[in-house]
């Protein structure tokens, strides 16, 4: 698999052009071998005349031999005009050809100045996957050096043709990389930032998954009681990885399909990732079942579906894992305990401030168990205020790469937020957050939210649970650039910027908290609350 920087990349909410990148990404990832580096996001800056000028390039692919390829990439559809090929941005139709020209320029002449001009080899392309090229000789660009949509599947054939592998090593090979890495850093944006707080992230929470997949006993039964930030989710990405890698049969379970959809995108091939009650599904279709979703009752019938099956030994697991099991009831671990193959290794992930459904905690008599109570994710200011929130001090460790993130409150009158999170919304944006980057979560349940009942807020499109499901019990969501979720739903996810909207009880009580500590510790980066006036005087007298 080739190398990505920066790394990071598949654990972003993305919508739109940049989920097109992001799957890019995981083409060439996947397809490329592990010779070549693959950049994204390669900013560079000169001065000229006195103005900054900025040049992006989508993608930067190293060959083993040092020879350079800027690909542009074109999600969507394009215009062939007399011109050539043109995109439309909002209403504006920009030339592809000056596009690519610009980028090319603009590398050429930061390779030149640190290499010189003889020292390295500079190659581009241009990668439109949902457009075929009708007539590529006016397009303005080499036809040989256009992989449309009729040759994407060919994409990584293309590249490393493009970029030999047996070929001599360039003379700027020794320091191109770090040039590269440099380039990376040039614009401190929030867009760097945020690879910035990813890499630190992953590399400290990484800890826990390095500790704790080192304990060995047998009967292998281990509960992990880790707070939101602690690194969990790398455990669990880790153990599955192990357990591929060594040619045994993983399984992942967790509560929330959100989180089960997200995994399911970032863990190594072969693993097997479901929700509980997609578990109890596979086991009903076996059953030869009819499943209706629109019934009210149709997760009970699931649940005792489950209870009843018996698996043979081809269906069972070496390593399980459960996640999220503050959420799970008691009576589940049966059945799941069934799955597993004699000495088969089985791990409990849970969070008991992150118990929104107020279950009991499940009893699992003669695990060892082990805490980790450092938060790697959330600026120190955010953990600090849901400390002051607890009726207690929480013993978490604030180990986020932020001191400060300045938290803001944004208070609103009467019973609609919806003015209030449009001020939160572009006060985010006007800070540097793309839409990708920012999540807004409800306090309130989806039947209770205003939020999610609306398709626009602003100029921006949200992208929201409908709360329907398809004949295959799959959810329906509403397209969108911006999430919009509520906080039930996005437990074990995270966004650079959290607007966390619709905050509003009548009193303070351990529910609210659990909701203001799941909701505000979903952020990295930014967190703004968006709360009523009796909310906010609640939350006063709490910390006076």
């Amino acid at each position: 698999m080739a190398q990505i920087f920066p790394d990071g990349w598949n654990d972003v909410i993305v919508s739109g052009a940049a989920k097109r990148e992001i799957e890019t990404l995981g083409v060439l990832h996947v397809g490329l071998p592990d010779t070549y580096a693959v950049y994204h996001g390669v900013h560079w800056t000169k001065l000229n005349k006195g103005f900054s000028v900025f040049g992006e390039a989508d993608f930067v692919v190293v060959s083993p031999a040092g020879r350079v390829l800027v690909i542009e990439q074109k999600s969507g559809s394009l215009e062939e005009t007399p011109d050539g090929l043109v995109k439309l941005y909002a209403g504006t139709s920009k030339s592809v050809q000056v596009q690519i020209a610009r980028t090319i320029g603009g590398m050429h002449k930061r390779l030149s100045s640190a290499f010189g001009a003889q020292n390295y080899k500079l190659e581009e392309m241009l990668y439109c996957p949902d457009y075929r090229v009708k007539n590529p000789a006016i397009s303005g660009v080499n036809p040989e050096r256009i992989v449309d949509a009729t040759r994407s599947d060919q994409l990584v054939q293309i590249i490393e043709h493009i970029l030999p592998v047996d070929e001599l090593a360039q003379p700027c090979l020794p320091r191109l990389h770090a040039f590269l890495a440099d380039e990376l850093a040039l614009t401190p944006d929030v867009r760097s930032i945020i690879g910035e707080v990813n890499r630190h992230v992953t590399r400290v929470s990484g800890g826990l998954a390095t500790w704790a997949r080192s304990i060995e006993f047998e009967p292998f039964r281990l509960r992990v009681i880790g707070t939101a930030g602690s690194g969990k989710t790398q455990l669990a990405v880790r153990v599955l990885d192990d357990a591929v890698k060594a040619g045994k049969r993983a399984l992942y379970l967790c509560f929330n399909r959100p989180l089960a959809d997200h995994l399911r995108h970032i863990v190594t091939h072969g693993a097997t990732v479901l929700t509980y009650h997609q578990l109890c599904q596979q086991a009903a279709v076996r059953m030869g079942l009819d499943i209706d979703f629109s019934d009210p009752r149709v997760f009970e019938v699931l649940e005792r579906t489950l209870l009843d099956m018996q698996f043979n030994e081809s269906e069972r697991f070496d390593t399980v894992i459960v996640d999220e099991g503050q959420d799970f009831r008691e009576a589940w671990v049966a059945p799941i305990e069934r799955l597993l193959r004699k000495n088969g290794r089985f791990w409990w992930l849970e969070d008991p401030m992150q118990n929104l459904y107020m279950r009991s905690s499940v009893a699992l008599p003669g695990w060892v168990e082990v805490r980790a109570m450092a938060n790697h994710r959330s600026p120190h200011d955010v953990v600090q205020f849901v400390d002051m929130l607890s009726d207690s001090p929480m013993k978490i460790d604030a180990a986020g790469p932020f001191t400060r993130s300045d938290l803001r409150t944004i208070t609103y009158a009467g019973s609609s937020a919806t003015q209030a999170t449009r001020e939160a919304l572009n006060e985010a944006l006007a800070a540097g957050f793309s839409p990708a980057d920012i999540a807004l979560l409800t306090f309130n349940g989806r039947d209770k939210s205003l939020l999610l009942m609306l398709d626009q807020l602003g100029r921006h499109r949200l992208r929201s649970f409908t709360g329907a499901y398809d004949e295959h019990g799959s959810p329906r969501y509403r397209e969108g650039d911006i999430t919009a979720e509520t906080i039930y739903r996005f437990k074990g996810q995270s966004a650079p910027c959290v607007i966390l909207t619709e905050v509003d009880f009548e009193r303070f009580d351990d529910a609210v908290f659990r909701r203001l500590f799941v909701g505000a510790t979903r952020a990295t980066m930014k967190l703004i609350v968006v709360m009523s006036e009796r909310a906010e005087a609640q939350l006063v007298r709490r910390v006076a």
